[in-house]
C-alpha cells in the first residue's frame, strides 16, 4: 500500500493512497484460504474445495471486505504514522466520473484501487496561565420574607375548597368546575373541548378573558365566553384567532382558611412548621446557588475564551452551527415571529450564531484538553447516577428509558459529557482567583446580554426564571 501526503494546509490535510492490483490479488487469495475449512459446498468435502473454485462462489463478497478493510487500514495508518487527532472520521474519494469503475476492477482483482483520504486534525495549542484571571461569585441567602411568600404560596395551593350555598355567585378566587366546547368561525377545535374541568378564577390559567367572564355564574349557568387567544399562542392554528366556548357551570367552591402552622408542615411529610421552614429556605438556598453556578461559570468561561485564539476545524463550526441555527428557526416558528419582528435580518443573525459555533467549538476543545492533561474521568458510578435521575423524569416508562440509553452509546455519551465538563471547571476554577459577591435577587437573576452564554458543549444553555421560590416549595415539599 501506498499512501502519499498531498495536501496539508491549516487544519486540512489530503492522502493519495493506491493498493496495487498484485497487493489486492494476494489479499483476496489469503481470505479465501482462511475461509476454505469454513464453508460448506455440495460435492466437496470440507476443506477441499479449491480456491479457485472459491473465488468464483465467493469472489466478489470477501474482495468487497478486503477492499473495506484496505480503506480502514489505510486511515489507520495514517492517523498513527502522522500522529494527528482526527477532529471528525475520514472522507474517502475516488476520482471523479471513475469510481465505479476502479471499484468494478478493483473487485475482479484486475486493477489498482486508487483513492483519496480527505482529514480535519485538531489544532494544537499550550494551555494558557489563569492565574491573573479573577472572577466574580454571585451569593445570596434566602431572607426571612422569601421564605413566608413561598410558605403563603404552598398553604394557598394546598387548601381545601368548600361547596358555596345554593344559588350563590362565583367569585374570584372560587374554583368552578365546568365543561366547555370551544368553537373557532361556528367549528369545533382539537384541544377545545372538556369536561369537569376545576378552575380558579383569577388563576389565569385560560386564555385571558375567560375567568373573568365567569365570575359571577351559578351552578347550572351557561356562558358564551369570548376570548382570542395570543398572538403568540403555543399552537401555531390557534394564534391570534378568535374564539368562542360555550360553558356549563357544574359546580362553584369557595377557598377555605390558608394557615401557616405545623398541620400545614405535616401535609408537606414534615414534623412541624420549623422544619418545613428549613426545608424550603434550603430549597431557595440551592436554587440560588444554582443560578451564582451558572454566572460564575458563564465569567469563567468567558475569560477562558479571551485566553486562545487558534484555527478552529470548518467541519466542527458548520456543524455546530447547524445545531445552533435549527434552535434559533424552530424558536422563531414557536413563537410566531420573523427576524424583522426581532429588530434584525437573518444574515445578521446567521453572523451572530456563527461567532456563538465557534466559541462553543473553541471552549470544547479547550475544556477537552484541560481534563485530558488534568487526567479527568468520569466514573460509570457518576455515569449511572445521572441515567437514573434521566429516568426518573420519565415516571412509567423507566424501562423504556433505561433501555434506550444502555443500547444507544451516543446517548449515553450525551449523559457522560455535562459530567466531564463540570469536573474541568471546577478544576479550573481552582486555577483563578474567585471572588464573592453579595447580590440582589434581581442581580443574581439578571439575563446575559448575549444571544449567548450558550457554548454547547462547554456551557450550559439554560435560561434561568425569577420565579424561583414555587419551584422551591415543590423541592421542599419532595
Amino acid at each position: 500500500m501506498q499512501v502519499t501526503e498531498t495536501t496539508s494546509e491549516g487544519l486540512k490535510r489530503e492522502f493519495q493512497v493506491l493498493l496495487p492490483a498484485n497487493e489486492l490479488e494476494d489479499r483476496l487469495n489469503t481470505e479465501l484460504s482462511n475461509i476454505k475449512g469454513k464453508v460448506q459446498i455440495k460435492g466437496f468435502r470440507p476443506g477441499k474445495v479449491p480456491v479457485a473454485h472459491l473465488r468464483k462462489v465467493y469472489g466478489k463478497s470477501v474482495m468487497a471486505d478486503v477492499l473495506q478493510n484496505a480503506v480502514n487500514e489505510a486511515n489507520q495508518q495514517i492517523v498513527t504514522d502522522k500522529g494527528l487527532r482526527l477532529a471528525l472520521e475520514p472522507q474517502i474519494e475516488f476520482p471523479k466520473d471513475e469510481e465505479q469503475t476502479i471499484i468494478e476492477r478493483a473487485l475482479d482483482a484486475k486493477g489498482d484501487l486508487a483513492f483519496k483520504v480527505k482529514l480535519e486534525v485538531l489544532p494544537s495549542f499550550e494551555l494558557a496561565d489563569l492565574s491573573d484571571v479573577s472572577i466574580k461569585k454571585l451569593v445570596l441567602k434566602p431572607s426571612d420574607e422569601e421564605v413566608n411568600e413561598t410558605l403563603e404560596r404552598m398553604a394557598k395551593d394546598s387548601r381545601s375548597f368548600e361547596p358555596r350555598e345554593e344559588g350563590a355567585e362565583a367569585q374570584s378566587g372560587d374554583r368552578v368546575t365546568i365543561d366547555f366546547v370551544g368553537r373557532i368561525d361556528g367549528t369545533e377545535f382539537e384541544g377545545g373541548k372538556g369536561e369537569d374541568v376545576d378552575l380558579e378564577l383569577g388563576s389565569n390559567t385560560f386564555i385571558p378573558g375567560f375567568e373573568d367572564q365567569l365570575v359571577g355564574a351559578k351552578v347550572g349557568d351557561s356562558r358564551l365566553v369570548k376570548v382570542a387567544f395570543p398572538a403568540d399562542y403555543q399552537a401555531e392554528q390557534l394564534a391570534g384567532k378568535d374564539a368562542e366556548f360555550d360553558v356549563t357551570v357544574k359546580a362553584v367552591a369557595a377557598p377555605g382558611e390558608t394557615k401557616i402552622d405545623d398541620e400545614l408542615a405535616k401535609r408537606f411529610g414534615m414534623d412541624d412548621l420549623e422544619k418545613l421552614k428549613e426545608a424550603v429556605s434550603k430549597a431557595v438556598g440551592s436554587d440560588y446557588e444554582a443560578q451564582s453556578r451558572r454566572k460564575l461559570k458563564k465569567e469563567l468561561l468567558d475569560a477562558l475564551d479571551g485566553k486562545y485564539a487558534f484555527d478552529l476545524p470548518p467541519s466542527l463550526v458548520h456543524q455546530e452551527f447547524a445545531a445552533v441555527w435549527a434552535q434559533v428557526e424552530q424558536d422563531l416558528k414557536t413563537r410566531g415571529k420573523t427576524f424583522e419582528d426581532e429588530g434584525t435580518t437573518e444574515e445578521a443573525s446567521q453572523a451572530e450564531y456563527r461567532k456563538i459555533a465557534e466559541r462553543r467549538v473553541r471552549l470544547g476543545l479547550v475544556l477537552a484538553q484541560v481534563g485530558e492533561t488534568a487526567d479527568i474521568k468520569v466514573s460509570d458510578d457518576e455515569v449511572n447516577q445521572a441515567l437514573f435521575a434521566r429516568i426518573r423524569q420519565f415516571p412509567g416508562q423507566e424501562k423504556q428509558v433505561y433501555d434506550f440509553y444502555r443500547n444507544n452509546p451516543q446517548a449515553l455519551a450525551e449523559l457522560r459529557a455535562p459530567l466531564f465538563e463540570e469536573k474541568v471547571v471546577d478544576h479550573v476554577l481552582g486555577q483563578v482567583q474567585v471572588v464573592e459577591e453579595p447580590v440582589s435577587k434581581e442581580a443574581l437573576f439578571a439575563e446575559d446580554d448575549e444571544a449567548d452564554a450558550v457554548t454547547g458543549g462547554a456551557a450550559t444553555d439554560e435560561k434561568p426564571s425569577e420565579s424561583n421560590n414555587e419551584a422551591a416549595a415543590d423541592k421542599a415539599a419532595g
